[in-house]
């Protein structure tokens, strides 16, 4: 797994390999979506702060294998194609969301 983090704080888990997390992570369209969450009231991102990956670490894994478990019993349709996401699990608490402002 890999790991998003912005100016030396871990943000962001994915299961991608890491080419895929390097284009997912770096897009400019997820790149928009750290502009616009904010967490604490605050922008993820300032869209200057150095952004880089690297292998995620234990505490890490185990905090994205927390959510998608907490995830999966919130689903009430399994279509068992999960194996095939990409998943993101943030390790920042986000504030409220709007969905019609991410773009990916």
């Amino acid at each position: 797994m890999i790991t998003l983090e912005i100016a030396g704080k871990a943000v962001a888990v994915t299961n991608a390999d890491e080419d895929q997390a390097r284009e997912l992570f770096l897009s400019e369209s997820f790149k928009d979506d750290l502009m616009s969450f904010k967490s604490e009231g605050r922008p993820l991102w300032d869209g200057s702060a150095a952004l880089t990956t690297r292998a995620s670490s234990e505490d890490e894994i185990d905090a994205f294998t927390e959510a998608l478990d907490e995830e999966d019993e919130d689903e009430d349709d399994d279509l068992g194609d999960d194996d095939l996401d990409i998943d993101v699990v943030f390790l920042v608490s986000i504030d409220e969301i709007d969905d019609s402002a991410a773009s990916g």
